[in-house]
């Protein structure tokens, strides 16, 4: 059965999975990646480079809005608009003066989550209504493939691209990939399949569309560990992450050097422990995947705490993160497995977006005191700290892994 589920996503779901998290992945890859070399390049202070984390407050919040997506229309109409608001913010971007960022940086920026966030609401709930439950490990892992090489395009891409023909041209060139995206899913009917059977959230009333399918979560045995579990697994990773690229900006790398290694070369890494991750997840299950490949991605941290140390060492910079990318592939891919697992089909969208706010909402605050934290304590410092701040969701997991044993017998 297992061979029948991933050589049926070498077809249809594999191509659809594949561009709906590329789309995902170019807001992502912007936001983390090629705006923050373009802030510092541009003298933003690191504080302000951490505090623009906020907006990512958008995925924290997007549970208030998801059940309409449950609700009303078809996925793919919320993701057209979303992604056409994303290639419109992109040259917004172009009006605004890093050096001096004021209220409108914000409002930009802000727009420009709070549309990325519509649009994982509806690709995430596409996504679950469309797999199987033998079908989550590799898709999975080819769906964290398809984000990072979104990555390597809109993160390390736009910066080698910025080199050459600045970055007005580079905005230019996200807004016609958003633009082509939005097209390609509004005319392609594999972006369109209708949900099957019966959906309550359409049934129910407005109020019971946001209660309704949270009851059932909220009563689970154990569910504070498991929302603390979400909201600690990746919180190192989450805390290190806006600190990368101005840590190879201030260690003199040039723009070309940043996007060949930290925003292509890894990624790749990334794509590449991704695919291996969710072939693993398949092989050993999702509770062997987290133990396993959850341990390797933290204890990669350490290799940018000593690349920090190491000043005289570039390969040591190269190989932190390289290293860094391919175990933090490996432990996306079970983490997004161990997610998705949890959620109904009945209310996909409610489901994984209350998940997933709890992760977000990690990654926002630790991201916005990144910038605190390796200026005050100094990049190797800080990269160590990292390391053990994801070290405590290990203890909790004898109390989560049932729950997604639980869950796999209730589906039979």
């Amino acid at each position: 059965m297992r061979l029948q589920n991933i050589i049926g996503l070498s077809g249809r779901k594999l191509a659809v999975i594949s561009l709906l998290y590329f789309a995902e992945g170019v807001p992502f890859g912007l936001i983390n990646n090629a705006l923050s070399v373009y802030f510092r390049s541009n003298q933003m202070s690191l504080e302000n480079i951490g505090l623009l984390s906020l907006v990512g407050l958008a995925w924290s919040l997007k549970l208030l809005w998801a059940p309409l997506t449950d609700r009303f229309g078809k996925r793919h109409y919320w993701m057209v608009p979303a992604q056409l608001t994303i290639g419109l913010a992109v040259l917004a971007l172009r009006q605004i003066d890093p050096a001096q960022p004021g209220i409108f940086l914000w409002v930009v920026m802000g727009v420009m989550a709070l549309a990325s966030a519509t649009q994982d609401i509806a690709i995430d709930a596409y996504t679950i209504d469309i797999l199987e439950e033998g079908e989550l490990g590799v898709a999975n892992g080819i769906r964290s493939g398809a984000y990072r090489v979104a990555l390597i395009l809109s993160g390390g891409g736009v910066v080698a691209l910025s080199a050459f023909i600045g970055w007005d041209g580079a905005f230019i060139g996200l807004f016609i990939l958003m633009a082509s995206v939005a097209a390609l899913v509004f005319f392609w009917p594999g972006c369109h399949q209708e949900r099957e059977g019966a959906h309550p959230a359409r049934q129910a009333g407005i109020i019971d569309s946001w209660t309704s399918p949270l009851r059932g979560i909220l009563k689970r045995p154990n569910f504070f560990m498991l929302a603390l579990f979400i909201l600690l697994f990746k919180v190192g990773d989450a805390m290190m992450g806006p600190m990368i690229s101005p840590f190879w900006v201030d260690r003199g790398f040039t723009r070309i050097e940043i996007g060949l290694i930290s925003g292509t070369l890894a990624p790749i890494a990334s794509i590449v422990g991704s695919i291996m991750g969710g072939w693993l997840t398949t092989l050993w299950g999702i509770g062997r995947a987290i133990w396993v490949l959850g341990a390797l991605q933290a204890v990669s941290n350490l290799g940018y705490a000593y690349a920090a140390l190491a000043t005289g060492s570039k390969f040591a910079v190269y190989g932190a993160s390289l290293v860094e990318s391919f175990t933090g592939g490996l432990g996306t891919a079970a983490f997004l497995a161990f997610l998705m697992r949890l959620c109904d089909k009945r209310f996909s969208a409610t489901h994984y977006a209350f998940f997933s706010t709890i992760f977000s909402f990690s990654r926002v605050i630790s991201g916005a005191l990144s910038g605190f934290g390796a200026e005050h304590l100094g990049y190797a410092p800080f990269f160590l700290l990292t390391f053990f701040a994801a070290c405590p969701a290990f203890f909790l997991l004898p109390w989560v892994l049932p729950m997604v044993r639980e869950r796999k017998t209730e589906k039979g």
